[in-house]
Parts: C-alpha cells; structure tokens; sequence
C-alpha cells in the first residue's frame, strides 16, 4: 500500500475522500438491510386501526388447535389489540379471517360463503409451489398472503438471526464430519441426487426415518451438533424457501450448514455469506468433498463469526406467527385481491 504523501493517495482531494467515505457507508447499511431480510413495504394506503383487531383463524393448521382463554398476543408477543378467535361465530365482527392451504386443498373445510365488507381473507402455506396444489380454484379469493417469501404480504420465515451480542464463541465438540436428517427420501429429487454423489467421495451419516434411524425431538440437535457439517438440502428449490434444515438441524444446532437450495445471493439476504457451504460453489461433488475433509480448524472456526453478533430465532408457533399480522395490519394494502394465487407464488 502506498505511504502516506506518496502514490495515487496523494492526489485525492478532501472531498473526494468524503464521498468515498460516504460510498461505503451506504454500502455496508444497504447490505446489513439486504442481509437481515427486512420485509419492503407493501403497496397501498396505510390503515391506522384505534379499535383491537379480530383475527379469525377459520381452520388451525393441522387441526392443532391452541387454547385461546387469554391474550395470547399481548402476553407472550406484546401485541396489543390482537384479539385471535377460532369461534366461526364471530365472522360477522371478524377484521381479518385466516386459512391455511393444506386443509382447503384436502377438502376438510369450506370456504364461509360471503365475505363482510372491509374484511380481508388471508391464504397461509409454508410448503413451497412443488408440495402446493390446487392453486387455480383460489383466484380472486384472498387479499393477502402469508408465506414464507419476502414479498408476501405478511412474512413468515422459518427462522431468523437476532442480535445477540457474544464475547465469545462455542463450538460444540465434533465427532464426525458429515451428517443429514431425511424422512421423505425421493430418489428423483435433487437432494437424493447430489447426496448420492457427494456419498461416493465422504461418509455422510445418515439418520431420519428414511435410513430407519429415526431421531426423537430431544435427540435431533444433540445429534447434529456433533458433526463438523450438516447438509441442509430443501426438498424443492424456490425462492425464499429456506426452512428448518437450515435454521434448527445446523444453525442453532452449531454445526455449518452446507445447503442445497435457492442461489446463494438468496441465503445472503437471511444469514451472512460466511456462513454457510453453498454446493453451487464448487464444479464437483468431489471438489466439495476434498473441501470438507481438508479444512482446518482456524478456517472451520471462521464460520462461527457471526454468533459474536447474532443468535437464532426458530418461529415453530403457529399462534405467534398469527399475532403478526396485527402487527403488520396497519401497514397492509387494504382492499386489494390476488386475482391468479398460482401464478404468484410458482416461482
């Protein structure tokens, strides 16, 4: 580098430092709100509500259904005015009224037959467009959605990183090099392709219901977190679709992700680059291998930086991600319509 008074630093005037300066101000400010995924605006007038909302959970997905006697919203999530219901009695008064795909595609409820003026319908998945069908028949139904992308109406991600300032950094103690969890295994998906691959170069232990290693709930993170890696391959590759694999079986579990799944400039805007193995990096799955099994542990531990500034928050709770969409409602375009649902969200 050039001292100082000598070279092309010599040259640059006072102003022209201070606009450099500011450059890469705003450079680092605009890639920390790229990276921390913050949700843009939806289109539309705000709507400042003074009276508490009535959200209206018409079917709970899966029919796990939540005791509701307290104000769950304003106790555990400090929402205010956030009333969540699932008494059908109470649609003539409801603001906002909520379903989930999964059950209106299996036919085990029906839609209520007229809509209130100035109520909205919310669409709720968490599956990507591969496992989502019968998109068609909901055109012109609902105006929101709730989903796992970032430009839906309300974002619903599967987990997300929180500052979390630490002086330092543990690593849970490794045994293995390579471990996955899989309990639907398809032979033809992407996933079953590239672990097949990658299993002719390294050991990849294998647990799930899929190798007849099933793991229970308390067993799964003390299992991963054994292994120097973890493969988080999605089921399906769309964008945003970023699930637990990533954010529970490696992230929380201190293990490095090494993921299959939307391109890396995707995984960028939720967690940092350094932090994760995308196979798209490497031409080969022997290349990877060779990448993994040769590491060492000052670059290994060079993947774990970022929990001196961050921790991982898992969203598992259905009714706190229902809370959500009073926090968002002021900010909603209201009266819009998704007039073709399918093709929205197949992408």
């Amino acid at each position: 580098l050039p001292r100082p008074g000598h070279g092309p630093m010599q040259t640059c005037s006072l102003p022209m430092l201070k606009a450099l300066a500011s450059a890469i101000i705003f450079a680092v400010i605009l890639w920390n709100l790229n990276f921390l995924g913050y949700h843009s605006e939806v289109p539309g007038p705000a709507l400042r509500h003074s009276e508490p909302l009535t959200v209206l959970i018409w079917h709970w997905p899966f029919r796990h259904t939540p005791n509701l006697s307290t104000d769950v919203c304003a106790d555990r999530y400090k929402i205010m005015g956030c009333q969540l219901t699932g008494d059908h009695r109470l649609f003539s008064q409801a603001d906002v009224v909520v379903f989930h795909h999964w059950e209106l595609w299996q036919g085990k409820v029906r839609l209520p037959t007229e809509k209130r003026p100035g109520q909205n319908w919310v669409w709720v998945t968490l599956e990507s467009p591969t496992n989502t069908k019968a998109l068609s028949g909901w055109n012109r139904t609902f105006n929101w959605v709730m989903t796992y992308r970032q430009d839906s109406d309300i974002f619903m991600p599967y987990g997300e990183l929180v500052r979390h300032p630490s002086a330092s950094v543990d690593i849970p103690t490794k045994t293995g090099l390579v471990s996955w969890v899989i309990s639907n295994y398809h032979r033809t998906q992407k996933r079953a392709q590239v672990y097949r691959e990658l299993s002719r170069h390294l050991q990849v232990n294998v647990y799930g219901k899929s190798n007849k290693k099933p793991l229970c709930p308390d067993c799964l993170l003390p299992t991963t977190s054994k292994y120097k890696f973890y493969l988080a391959f999605e089921n399906s590759i769309h964008q945003d679709y970023i699930t637990e694999k990533l954010w529970r079986n490696a992230l929380l579990a201190g293990t490095v992700p090494v993921v299959l799944g939307p391109p890396r400039a995707n995984y960028e805007k939720f967690i940092p680059a350094d932090s994760f193995i995308h196979i798209e990096d490497f031409g080969s799955m022997k290349e990877l291998a060779s990448f993994l099994k040769t590491m060492n542990s000052s670059r290994y531990r060079a993947f774990f930086e970022w929990r001196k500034r961050y921790g991982v928050k898992l969203y598992t709770d259905w009714q706190e991600r229902f809370c959500t969409i009073c926090a968002r409602y002021p900010r909603l375009a209201q009266g819009q319509i998704y007039p073709d649902l399918e093709s929205w969200f197949s992408v």
